[in-house]
């Protein structure tokens, strides 16, 4: 199944998304970092919450959610910092293969790929 980015508004929409906050509490999530749902969403949740949590039934890495859900990487970790604080996902740091000495890529790397691929 194809994945559509889900158009989320101008600077004001973010904003409000994020409760005003511009930076996630702490640095759990860099681009790589893979979550996993542990809950189903409640009614009561915010929408981009309960995006995330579908979004999140198999491991999802940071910059994928972000690309799906059409949204700045760190609107997407503040959202997965919410997430986490309640205990509704799980984050962990992919590892390298058994025997693998090819490092993990740089996050800013990442992030640049990330914002080649949305200019397309």
């Amino acid at each position: 199944m194809t994945r559509r980015p889900v158009e989320v508004g101008g600077p004001e929409r973010l904003y409000t998304v994020t409760g005003g906050r511009s930076r996630a509490d702490g640095d759990a999530f860099d681009l790589v970092t893979l979550v996993v749902a542990e809950s189903d969403p409640a009614p009561w949740m915010q929408s981009e919450h309960v995006r995330i949590l579908r979004l999140c039934r198999t491991p999802s890495a940071v910059v994928e959610i972000s690309a799906d859900l059409g949204m700045p990487v760190t609107v997407v970790r503040i959202l997965l910092g919410d997430l986490l604080a309640t205990g509704r996902i799980t984050a962990r740091h992919p590892r390298p293969g058994a025997g693998a000495d090819v490092p993990l890529p740089d996050s800013t790397l990442l992030e640049e790929v990330l914002h080649g691929l949305r200019r397309l």
